[in-house]
């Protein structure tokens, strides 16, 4: 037996300290996607026992991304200057706390309910600024594309936890339950973060020597002692194309993860608990799909295929195979085969984790958290617009079929500015 944990011990000493920074912002992403979707689920019940309308709901789903973005290019800023670790750290252990307060806030009344989701906003912001300054110092460019699309992963893996498990909670315990449930588990996760991660590998006493001296000399940590370039930002077409393509990418997630059980629902006279298994297979096939693209992403880069080609041709497969299925499923009256399309369309949308999302860290590496940031600041308009509208369009028409045309319009507008201005050749040091 001694010999069975001398042998894990050994194992144990090999594995690259990275990998376990990685997998803590992973696990960060997964619990950051749980609470903001499990309002998804949770808002059916809560619609019906409070008399709202769709319109009302949308305003209710869509109040999170108000804090969401308003503290996003700030979140990136801090941990620019802060580091990382301790905003991350931070801000979960903030959005956990206003996911267990949400039922209180919701038995307040529904302008305490809008304060308590904008307030949540406010703490997911810093998420992934915070992992990105850090993926900066512990991540090498040849494993960026997989360390971002595991990163993003957490998207629909947190997605999955919650329509998994919001249903069931909402129907055995009824819809307080799973906010309270929740956020106790980001409270969890905060102990253990602070317990274990460091800023960076020159300061990690646990990262070995070999790593420490490989990460410092292929990654680029960012400098707090340099001033931001905003002047530069706002002028170059990359970043532009960057921002408007956040702005394109996000529209389908945030209409999706807000309506996609309500789409069921009322689109296909499905339960609560079904609505929410019927959502959750679409983002099974987004996080299959994402982290393919992302293994195939670095296999193209390891066979010296242009980076700016690579990251163009996945973004706009992304856009336009995820829009090709939206438009197939407009009219489709069967839940079996409306969730298969769903599968399509948002399996094709995890191909822009290769695209977009990693090109951040390409074109300003030292900036990544602060561009991060100030990109996603216009990621988030989707969230607030997009929700709001999709809410708007289902009450005046009677169906879903509007809001996926218009999703399909801006797919296409943002892969035609991609093609055009984006790049992958680092643009500022």
């Amino acid at each position: 037996m001694s010999g069975l944990f001398n042998g894990l011990k050994i194992k144990l000493s090999h594995w690259p300290r990275r990998y376990t920074i990685v997998g803590l912002c992973v696990l960060a992403a997964i619990i950051c996607y749980a609470d903001r979707v499990n309002i998804s689920v949770a808002a059916i019940a809560m619609q019906e026992e409070f008399g709202w309308s769709d319109t009302t709901k949308g305003y209710v789903l869509s109040s999170f991304f108000i804090g969401y973005m308003l503290f996003m290019a700030p979140s990136g800023w801090l941990a620019n200057r802060l580091g990382g670790k301790i905003i991350l750290g931070i801000a979960v252990l903030w959005w956990s706390i206003f996911t267990f307060l949400t039922p209180l806030a919701a038995a307040f009344g529904f302008g305490a309910l809008i304060i308590a989701r904008i307030a949540m906003g406010l703490g997911e912001a810093a998420m992934f600024p915070s992992a990105y300054n850090l993926y900066g110092r512990w991540v090498p460019q040849e494993e960026r594309s997989r360390a971002v699309s595991l990163l993003v992963g957490g998207i629909p893996l947190g997605t999955l936890f919650a329509l998994l498990t919001t249903g069931w909670i909402v129907d055995t315990y009824g819809w307080p339950m799973a906010f309270y449930a929740f956020g106790i588990g980001g409270a969890f996760w905060t102990i253990i973060w602070f317990r274990i991660a460091k800023n960076d590998p020159a300061t990690d006493p646990k990262c070995p020597e070999p790593e420490k001296k490989m990460l410092i000399s292929s990654t680029y940590v960012p400098n707090s002692e340099k001033d931001i370039p905003w002047k530069f930002f706002l002028k170059s077409k990359a970043i532009w194309a960057l921002f408007i393509n956040h702005f394109c990418s996000n529209w389908i997630l945030y209409m999706l993860l807000a309506w996609l059980p309500s789409y069921f629902r009322t689109q296909h006279g499905l339960s609560i608990m079904n609505a929410g298994l019927y959502s959750a297979a679409p983002y099974l096939s987004m996080l299959i799909f994402g982290n393919l693209g992302g293994y195939f992403a670095d296999y193209l880069l390891h066979k010296k295929v242009s980076l700016t080609f690579i990251r163009k041709a996945m973004q706009v497969s992304g856009l336009i195979g995820s829009a090709i299925f939206l438009i197939l499923v407009k009219d489709v009256n069967n839940a079996s085969i409306a969730m298969g399309l769903m599968c399509g369309a948002l399996g094709f949308s995890a191909l822009m984790w290769s695209g977009f999302v990693p090109n951040h860290l390409d074109i300003a590496p030292r900036y990544a958290d602060v561009l991060m940031g100030i990109t996603n600041t216009a990621g988030t308009l989707p969230g607030i617009i997009g929700v709001t509208v999709t809410g708007w369009l289902v009450e005046t028409t009677g169906s879903f079929s509007s809001a996926f045309i218009l999703c399909a319009i801006i797919n296409v507008i943002g892969a035609i500015v991609w093609i055009l201005f984006s790049t992958a050749e680092r643009i500022i040091d």
